[in-house]
């Protein structure tokens, strides 16, 4: 049976039930403080990333603006037929811009022509075939390919490549693929050694690890199991590479080749070397031709009249055009391949 009950007992719990409303209060306190102390942390992180995103823009503007700027005078002076023309005359200032895009735009697609089916056949032998004893060194010695200055690829092409190209290979290419209708003429000409071809060959080489790299780590993310499943129905290698670990891959796979591009289409002194630097329009990948960074590269410290200058920098103006332009083509194809795989 319970207790009577007595006032002096309620009397004694209420300074008990203050204590614990007034801790209850404390806690609340302390809880509210944290959340607001946490909320201003946050929104100091949001901005400082929207602010990192934003200077990366802010930049990226800056340095075309400044480019276009600089290039006023040449476009005010010949118009579009500063893009369409291939004359390059220092003396008569009268420049044209064709032959060094058209330059750029050839010996980066020999390079990707190259780069693209032997980068992936190395990535595909360092995550299918290689044993594991030998992925290592293989994998460590691409890596280090792409570490290579480009002056020293550069200065290997001329030294030791160019006299190759020109003693063994130029000589078959003219005596053998000239006489094909229809291509012959890309394929005719001296053997100079320098030219169209060898840059492509040589950028192909410079954008190999690069593009490698990207198709071996992305072929790595592929599930074990979907290949274990393919091969256990008896796929071969070919078809677990090609009907599964390629359509897995797809979108960071054209994202890595369109990532050499970029690194093709900018690069300046190994081109430098072995392109042969001559404002010369030719059919011909055998003939020496220039390309807009190499033309930059060679003739910047010359430029002894304000046109001549102004051109120099409007060609820089227009590689930022044909990169940008490259780089949104291939947002475009990744936006349009993660629609079909229903991202």
């Amino acid at each position: 049976m319970n207790p009577p009950y007595t006032p002096g007992e309620a009397a004694g719990a209420l300074p008990a039930s203050g204590a614990a409303l007034s801790a209850l209060s404390v806690d609340d306190e302390r809880i509210k403080a944290r959340a607001a102390a946490e909320t201003r942390q946050d929104a100091v992180f949001h901005w400082s990333l929207f602010a990192a995103a934003g200077l990366v823009l802010l930049v990226l503007g800056a340095a075309a603006a400044s480019m276009l700027w600089g290039g006023r005078e040449a476009f005010a002076t010949f118009g579009w037929h500063f893009i369409v023309s291939d004359e390059w005359d220092a003396v008569g200032h009268r420049f044209g811009a064709f032959v060094p895009i058209y330059g750029t735009l050839v010996s980066s697609a020999i390079a990707m022509i190259i780069a693209i089916p032997v980068s992936f056949g190395i990535a595909l032998f360092l995550t299918e075939i290689a044993p594991t004893w030998l992925r290592g060194p293989i994998g460590s010695a691409i890596e280090l390919l792409a570490g290579i200055p480009s002056i020293i690829y550069g200065m290997w092409g001329l030294f030791s490549f160019v006299p190759f190209m020109a003693a063994n290979v130029l000589p078959w290419v003219d005596r053998n693929l000239g006489a094909i209708p229809w291509v012959g003429p890309l394929f005719r000409g001296p053997p100079l050694g320098i030219g169209m071809l060898t840059a492509g060959i040589v950028l192909g080489i410079m954008v190999i690890p690069f593009i490698s790299s990207v198709m071996r780590d992305v072929f790595q993310t592929v599930p074990a199991a979907l290949k274990e499943s393919a091969y256990a129905l008896g796929s071969t290698t070919w078809e677990v590479v090609w009907k599964v670990v390629l359509p897995y891959t797809r979108s960071a796979v054209v994202g890595g080749i369109f990532l050499g591009l970029g690194r093709a289409l900018g690069e300046t002194m190994a081109v430098t070397f072995v392109l042969g630097n001559a404002h010369q329009l030719s059919a011909s990948l055998l003939m020496p031709g220039n390309s807009i960074a190499a033309t930059i590269a060679n003739e910047f410290t010359e430029a002894d009249s304000d046109i001549y200058l102004s051109s120099l920098i409007a060609l820089g103006f227009l590689l930022f055009i044909v990169t940008f332009v490259v780089l949104t083509i291939a947002r475009l194809m990744l936006y349009n391949l993660a629609r079909k795989e229903g991202r």
